[in-house]
């Protein structure tokens, strides 16, 4: 089965720092863009970010200059550092993976279960 599992999420103070983690798991051969997504209750789902296998990076407005995307190409898992956390950063955070090539050719698009991120004293 090809999912992704994402990890790191929990409660910071205004202010702090985290990483969440997200590994795509299954019979991957390749993966084009991964990233991630969040959703505030309430709100859209909105990019947070974004990296392809190249190294080339997107970031929402909201979050450039505070958070920084990389990549593991040969663990198939994608970082998300979050630095000067903020209040409105309170989210369920997303994985998303993209042209995920597969075995036997398919391509599949994917989404994580979502990891909460709570910023709060």
């Amino acid at each position: 089965q090809v999912q992704l599992v994402e990890s790191g999420g929990g409660l910071v103070q205004p202010g702090g720092s985290l990483r969440l983690s997200c590994t795509a798991s299954g019979s991957i051969l390749a993966i084009y863009k991964m990233g991630w997504y969040r959703q505030a209750p309430g709100k859209q789902r909105e990019l947070v970010a974004t990296i392809t296998d190249g190294g080339i990076t997107n970031y929402g407005t909201s979050v450039q200059a505070r958070f920084t995307i990389s990549r593991d190409n040969a663990k198939n898992t994608v970082y998300l550092e979050m630095y000067t956390l903020e209040p409105d950063d309170t989210a369920v955070y997303y994985c998303h993976a993209e042209r995920v090539v597969v075995e036997g050719d398919r391509l599949l698009e994917l989404w994580g279960q979502g990891t909460l991120l709570t910023v709060s004293a």
